[in-house]
């Protein structure tokens, strides 16, 4: 037999008793104020309601030890002190009816009485026009003791101390002090954004400097900066709607599709009450779906502002959750309207270069991990370490060869053509064919021939090509190599002291970590003739090719001073017509003032002349008595300047050269002839899209990349201003790339 002992009154209905109103309070106050952050986001409301421009938010241990909350705004009457701490006391409410048109934070005045029951709280308080300030303190929301007069600022101080000190289960449950503090820390941040205009600051005690402020003349975006950083900030789209309809407006500034973070920052405000919407933020987020690299989201402050009528704040106990009519419509609207915004924005991405290049320190190069199988190391490589490239790989180039047509015919000699100097013929801007394996094949082939046939061939003198100077770290050795840049054989030494100082000059200002780069890299192509792209390790680089040629036909004209071959015109170009073809350009900056340009162009002819002995012997240029120009330095082989820039080249030796010092002269000089020399935008044609030009037009591809380009490997030293005047700009790296495309 089984026997079940029942307790007595086991079926008894149960008794129902009144709460004792402490019990109560608790309860409500565990609803209200469930951690230290609520605390402060109801006291912040209090303060705004009380128009205050300035908040002051001071934390001990997360907020358990100590909560004070400072502001300037109207303050508590003395004669309303006594009430302040108890439950449904406000200043903001009269009747239900008043709730459906509600414009303050607060309205059913139980914040400072929640606070009151699980807390010691003290207040002090001054109005405007109170001769002094009273403070008083308050237990389970009734008064310890009359309000005291004492010293005081205009508004309310209230200190919160040991919270939670009679719920010890909910002490036990809240995290880490630093936790608490990060959680005050984000309420603060969000109400500073928006309400901009106002101060804000919050720090722990002792400390003294805040760990967020906001200044009162800051604009939202400046709020914004301060709180989340400058990443953010820039990459903002200002955002802006109403619809009268659904009778609501909104603004707000929301992340581009160059910003994306781990976790979605939503700051919503409905009614300028901070507030959270599921559904809000679900749509935005499939929105940006199609714009964010997978598992990243966006950064969105967005300010809804509806009828009060139409809105429902009394859902929730910490008044964190609203409902409102035609919720549906309302964020399909916002929907919409902040695809429209991404839609316009995407059109063109912002991409931000640094001229100071990671892993390129002044003393050298950071070693990269290679990805090739003769490596030593055991280390295991990683790929987004490994570098994706050979230059003695074919280029993408091979696959788009162009159907071959005859060479054109020999044009007669013009004055910018040169003796014994042969030029490459180039198959360029030619349609190019459907490609085959055999046409690939095939044309890899004739590639390889042309390139076997250009190392066979020598320019001036019939001299092999030699790499001069390996390194600048010997700028001595370099210069007593057998050959210049340009292949031929050095006829002497130079001593003269002005010109070894302009050499370790050069060799003192070397970039190490440049030079480096410049001596290892890949070359990618042409952008346009002003900048280049190259690879180097695992980073792509955005080369200003102006500024680097010009660099590098100065070095050459300072290490082969005296030893230069001669580009000799066809034509002999009289001094007079280029020198009144520069006074004739805008460039030269001419006027009445003067003098006429006649008599300038022939004084300018008259001091060349006088010059011409010392410019043939040490720069190989060469005027006749006639006044005519019939030679030009031969700089690198295989290379001519441009010839349009040739007549302000003249003009400006005449008058930019200083021309009474040894080692200014030389510097001056070779400074406007390597200008001369260098790529230069404006002197080069360039086809249009679509258009078909000869191939001499763009035969500068061709001169950056197999000469200049190769010259860079070998007779270059980069100085250190490169670094940071935007010469290179590092501009992709393949481990950030590898983060960009995880969503592929």
């Amino acid at each position: 037999m089984h026997i079940l002992r029942l307790g007595d009154g086991v079926n008894m209905a149960g008794v129902i008793r009144r709460l004792d109103e402490t019990v109560v309070n608790r309860i409500a106050a565990g609803e209200v104020i469930q951690r230290p952050a609520n605390a402060v986001k109801e006291m912040i409301e209090n303060c705004l309601d009380a128009k205050s421009t300035s908040i002051q938010v001071t934390v001990k241990d997360g907020g358990l030890k100590l909560l004070q909350i400072q502001d300037n705004g109207t303050g508590i009457r003395r004669e309303d002190m006594e009430i302040v701490c108890e439950r449904f006391t406000t200043s903001k409410l009269q009747t239900f009816e008043d709730l459906s048109a509600i414009v303050t934070y607060g309205f059913r005045g139980e914040a400072l009485a929640s606070i009151s029951h699980v807390a010691h709280v003290t207040i002090t308080t001054k109005t405007t026009d109170a001769k002094c300030a009273y403070r008083a303190s308050y237990s389970d929301g009734k008064l310890k003791g009359p309000p005291k007069p004492c010293a005081g600022n205009q508004g309310t101080q209230i200190l919160v101390e040991d919270l939670f000190y009679n719920v010890s289960t909910r002490r036990k449950a809240l995290k880490s002090p630093s936790d608490e503090y990060s959680r005050i820390v984000e309420v603060v941040s969000r109400y500073a954004i928006h309400n901009s205009g106002k101060s804000f600051s919050v720090k722990k005690q002792g400390e003294t400097v805040a760990d967020v402020r906001t200044l009162p003349n800051a604009s939202v975006v400046d709020n914004i900066r301060g709180v989340f950083g400058n990443v953010v900030s820039r990459e903002l789209i200002e955002v802006g709607c109403e619809d009268q309809k659904l009778a609501y407006k909104i603004k707000g500034y929301i992340s581009n599709a160059n910003y994306s973070v781990k976790k979605c920052i939503l700051i919503l405000f409905i009614n300028h009450r901070l507030v959270e919407s599921s559904a809000l933020k679900k749509a935005v987020e499939t929105v940006y779906a199609a714009y964010l690299p997978k598992n990243t989201h966006p950064f969105l402050y967005l300010s809804l502002e509806i009828a009060p009528q139409n809105v429902d704040v009394n859902v929730h106990p910490t008044k964190h959750e609203v409902h409102f009519l035609h919720e549906d419509s309302i964020i399909e609207s916002i929907q919409r309207h902040i695809e429209s915004k991404l839609l316009g924005s995407n059109s063109s991405r912002t991409y931000f270069t640094q001229t100071l290049l990671p892993g390129l320190s002044v003393s050298g190069g950071t070693e990269i991990k290679a990805s090739c199988s003769s490596a030593e190391t055991s280390e295991r490589v990683y790929a987004h370490q490994m570098v994706r490239t050979d230059c003695r790989a074919q280029k993408l180039d091979a696959f788009l060869q162009p159907k071959e047509k005859p060479p054109p015919e020999p044009e007669p000699a013009a004055p910018s053509s040169r003796e014994m100097v042969t030029k490459p013929v180039q198959p360029e801007n030619e349609e190019f064919g459907e490609t085959d394996d055999a046409d690939v094949i095939e044309a890899l082939a004739e590639q390889e021939a042309e390139e076997e046939k250009g190392k066979e061939g020598s320019s001036v003198g019939d001299v092999q090509r030699k790499r001069p100077r390996k390194e600048e770290k010997e700028p001595q050795q370099g210069a007593d190599e057998d050959l210049t840049a340009a292949a031929t054989p050095k006829r002497r030494v130079i001593k003269l002291t002005s010109i070894k100082e302009l050499r370790a000059d050069i060799s003192g200002n070397a970039h190490k970590g440049l030079q480096e780069m410049m001596q290892n890299h890949s070359f990618v192509g042409c952008v346009n003739p002003q900048w280049s792209l190259v690879q180097h390790h695992t980073k792509l680089y955005l080369l200003n090719t102006t500024k680097l040629s010009q660099e590098l036909f100065y070095q050459i004209l300072i290490y082969d001073f005296g030893n230069f071959g001669i580009l000799r015109l066809s034509t002999p170009a009289p001094l007079y017509d280029l020198a009144m073809l520069a006074l004739d350009s805008e460039e030269s900056g001419w006027t009445e003032d003067d003098g006429p340009k006649e008599g300038l162009a022939k004084y300018i002819v008259d001091f060349l002349k006088k010059k011409a002995e010392m410019l043939e012997d040490y720069f190989s240029m060469e005027i006749d008595q006639e006044g005519n120009l019939t030679g030009l330095p031969l700089l690198l082989d295989k290379y001519t300047p441009v010839m349009e820039g040739l007549p302000m080249f003249i003009l400006r030796l005449a008058t930019e050269v200083n021309w009474d010092n040894e080692k200014d002269c030389f510097r001056d000089f070779s400074k406007e002839c390597s200008m001369f020399y260098s790529i230069r935008k404006q002197y080069i044609l360039e086809a249009e899209p679509g258009e078909e030009q000869a191939s001499e037009v763009n035969s500068w591809r061709w001169k950056v990349e197999h000469v200049i380009f190769k010259a860079f490997r070998s007779l270059f030293s980069p100085p250190k201003s490169f670094s940071e005047d935007g010469a290179v700009l590092q501009i992709a790296n393949l481990p950030d790339l590898y983060k960009v495309f995880e969503r592929c």
